[in-house]
């Protein structure tokens, strides 16, 4: 296992390496949606892709967008993001998700009720595996990053795919494997039923 500040770093390099990331960066903080970080899949795929020398990108099916809205709930507030996103770097995957309005749809899709979350952070934290719980976001100093990963960087370095209980039950996950074919498109990565670790959040 290495220390998170070796990830943090080789994290930092791989972002600033990728010349499209870094231009998506550079939209969302001029677009500015209160509170907002980029990750999820999308920085997963970037490090599983560099881990496995893979020069050919993997296809994205989003670039999520998160960000914490509490004065407005409305679900056309994520579609105004989005078009305005949309405007500014035409052809990119954009979903931005207010994450103040996640628990009023979450019982609809998923099948169970969940608690409302305080923050943008706090739903990086209740993202489906701990190697997706994973965002940054951009800062006006010197282009610096804000890293959040409130699981860790081990299991997205270590190549390891495991359930953050926080939220998704153990069907949702299995179901996710088989959608996402995780395996089939990283082979080097190890799926793991264990909880993570001690001194996680998740």
């Amino acid at each position: 296992m290495t220390d998170n500040r070796q990830y943090e770093h080789d994290l930092r390099a791989l972002l600033r390496a990728t010349d499209w990331f870094m231009q998506a960066l550079c939209v969302v903080r001029e677009c500015n949606p209160p509170d907002w970080l980029v990750g999820g899949g999308v920085i997963r795929t970037l490090v599983w892709d560099w881990l496995h020398d893979d020069s050919t990108p993997t296809p994205l099916n989003d670039i999520d967008v998160a960000y914490f809205d509490p004065t407005n709930l409305q679900s056309n507030r994520d579609l105004e993001i989005e078009r305005t996103l949309y405007h500014l770097m035409p052809k990119m995957p954009w979903q931005a998700r207010n994450q103040a309005a996640v628990h009023l749809w979450y019982e609809r899709k998923f099948g169970f009720p969940v608690e409302s979350l305080a923050s943008s952070e706090d739903g990086v934290g209740t993202w489906p595996e701990t190697a997706t719980s994973v965002a940054v976001r951009l800062l006006d100093d010197d282009d610096e990053f804000l890293i959040v990963a409130p699981c860790g960087l081990n299991d997205l370095f270590e190549l390891v795919c495991r359930r953050n209980p926080r939220r998704v039950t153990e069907q949702i996950f299995e179901q996710r494997l088989a959608d996402k074919q995780i395996v089939k498109k990283w082979p080097k990565v190890r799926v793991v039923h264990e909880h993570p670790k001690e001194g996680s959040s998740c």
